[in-house]
């Protein structure tokens, strides 16, 4: 399977990003692992855009969600009304009937709205009065959050927060970068000339394909290795679970594709460590107050370990 479809999406989502290819490329490994991405940073610096402009590339069903406190549940999901006419109930679907949704600023609503995406996000179904119905494929969930430091935020519970492949810190542009946004959008909005360059189907062939690159032993043992380290930090409470080392396999398959290998490396791990994992650890509270990072305690995990011999550094 050729992967230089990604190229196309990322060159047509560059007409309206300036700069942040390297945000751009995590949310491509995020979606050939068929994960789902956070995006967390101040407002205004181009999350919404970015989702929106990937979602326009790619083609496909889209929604979007404005997280708000008084959001509920069956606003996601969908609920049933009663056709008094036809004597029957017939169920609206919600905006998570989608191949992509965009959940904005998912952290201003209430906990019990946010889980309800959990079983969207991990099992690609919605269960409302019973009935279960099946979610599009593919189906990636892009959602946005303000930092926790914010007022007016509910921070996502571990359990919700362990579902996104991979978190993305967007950042201020440089001075250059955001000379080049001025002028850029000085006459119009390049954003509403994007077109789709791929289709859902091609995204889920890929996703398929993605399966098929090779993990090595040696590789797997680095990454088990790694993971294994986090719960065994003394700075870390709850290290990262299984799940997480599935994560960082299948996103290092996902950037080995996007990089024309069919094999993993572990540089490919190195590159994700933090993207896939700082969002899965739980620090201790000493090391909270004291303002540590879970991205500093992942380098210094990464400087310590060892690549197995038999993988190619």
């Amino acid at each position: 399977m050729d992967f230089s479809i990604c190229f196309k999406i990322m060159d047509n989502i560059s007409r309206v990003i300036v700069g942040k290819q390297e945000s751009v490329k995590l949310m491509l490994v995020a979606l050939l692992a068929d994960g789902h991405v956070l995006l967390e940073d101040v407002p205004g610096v181009g999350k919404t855009l970015l989702a929106r402009s990937l979602a326009a590339s790619i083609g496909g069903t889209y929604k979007r969600i404005q997280f708000t406190p008084d959001l509920l549940p069956s606003d996601i999901t969908g609920f049933n009304i009663y056709l008094q006419n036809e004597g029957r109930f017939k169920f609206q679907q919600g905006p998570v009937m989608a191949n992509i949704l965009l959940a904005d600023e998912i952290n201003r609503t209430v906990p019990r709205t946010q889980s309800s995406l959990l079983e969207s996000m991990e099992e690609r179904q919605v269960t409302v009065d019973g009935t279960t119905f099946l979610l599009p494929i593919p189906f990636f969930v892009i959602a946005t959050q303000n930092p926790v430091e914010h007022e007016g935020i509910f921070p996502l519970p571990e359990a919700q927060l362990d579902r996104f492949l991979i978190k993305i810190d967007i950042g201020y542009p440089d001075k250059e970068e955001e000379m080049n946004i001025l002028k850029r959008f000085q006459i119009h909005d390049p954003f509403l000339s994007l077109t789709p360059v791929a289709t859902p189907e091609q995204i889920f062939a890929l996703q398929q394909e993605r399966k098929k690159i090779i993990v090595s032993e040696p590789v797997r043992e680095y990454i088990t290795t790694i993971v294994q380290a986090t719960r065994n930090h003394n700075m870390i409470k709850f290290g990262a679970s299984p799940r997480g080392s599935m994560a960082l396999m299948r996103a290092a398959q996902a950037l080995a594709a996007l990089d024309g290998r069919d094999f993993t490396l572990p540089d490919d791990v190195k590159a994700l460590i933090r993207p896939v994992l700082s969002h899965r650890l739980i620090l201790n509270d000493n090391e909270r107050l004291r303002g540590e990072k879970p991205d500093r305690i992942l380098t210094d995990i990464l400087n310590q370990t060892r690549i197995p011999d038999g993988a190619i550094g």
